[in-house]
Parts: structure tokens; sequence; C-alpha cells
């Protein structure tokens, strides 16, 4: 009896250990810290180290658009198309622009926090749908300019970017052939 009792008792003393670490007072932040800047829920949510910064993503988006530019052969006709096309293509700055405040959201109860996060979620998924019908509309408008063969050379490259493995640099996993 008596180790049992020295068990439930040993077990009870590690269990209450932990106890002042979760009463300390909140950091700065307080609990909107673990989804800020360095907390704990930052790292996974796209904004790992080591991602690249809008300059190098502009750089290499300028790189893609002059090698498919100079793989349609666009005549002089075709300028225009090209021009229009590209500017749809970027995305809108208000939309780039469109940030929550995370002081003014720390501030809030939690139970506003929510609604207030839910109530922008919505509001950018709105923008982003509106922007992705207009970039739909530029695509389909430059297509009609383009001939076949710049449609083909188009859809090529344009496919490459598309499919469940377009994050992969289009490298699709293929499993193994398996023999029997």
């Amino acid at each position: 009896m008596k180790s049992v009792f020295k068990s439930v008792l040993l077990a009870g003393l590690l269990a209450s250990a932990g106890f002042p670490a979760f009463s300390q007072a909140p950091t700065a932040g307080g609990p909107c810290d673990m989804m800020g800047a360095g907390g704990p829920m930052h790292e996974g949510m796209g904004h790992r180290k080591g991602a690249m910064d809008p300059a190098q993503m502009q750089a290499r988006m300028d790189k893609h658009h002059a090698a498919l530019k100079a793989k349609l052969k666009l005549t002089p006709a075709q300028e225009g198309a090209w021009t229009t096309f590209m500017a749809a293509m970027k995305p809108p700055a208000a939309m780039m622009a469109n940030r929550p405040d995370h002081a003014e959201l720390s501030k809030l109860p939690t139970p506003e926090r929510i609604d207030k996060m839910k109530a922008l979620r919505a509001q950018r998924m709105g923008e982003m749908s509106a922007a992705m019908e207009q970039r739909g509309e530029a695509i389909k408008a430059f297509y009609a300019a383009l001939t076949p063969e710049q449609q083909k050379v188009f859809d090529a490259d344009t496919a490459r970017h598309a499919g469940p493995h377009a994050q992969h640099g289009g490298k699709a996993s293929r499993p193994a052939a398996t023999t029997k």
C-alpha cells in the first residue's frame, strides 16, 4: 500500500511542478504573441526563415514573363494585348496593402477578435476572387490575340505552372513501377 501511495504522491508532485509556468504573467503582447512575428505559430504560416522576399519574387516573375514573351515571338500588332495582359496580371496594390493591424486586434477580447478576423478574411477572399476573375478574363483576351502556334507555346508554358505539383517546380513525383 505504501508503494502505491508513494507513486501517487510522486506523480502529484511532478504534475504540480509545471503549474508555476502556466501561472506566470503574460509577456508584452499577451496571447497574440503565439501568432505574432517570432512566435511559435508564426513559423508555419508561410513566414518561414529563408522565404523569398517580394523583390526576389518580382524579379523571378519578370524573368519568366520576359522568357514567355520571347518564346511567343509576338508581332508588333500583339504588343498592345501583351501590355494589357501584363497590367492585369499584377496584384492589386490595395489587396497587398490591406493587412490587419495586429496591435488593434490584440486589444480586442477573444470573441470580438475572432469575429474581426473572420470578417477580414471574408473581405480578403472576396478581393482575391475578384482579382482571379479579372486575371482569367485578361488571359482569355490575350490568348484570343495569339496565333494557333503561339497558343500552343502559351499552353505548354502555363501548364507547367498548374496542377498538383506546381509548388515543386512542376516536377511530379511518380511512384516507382511495380513488377508482378
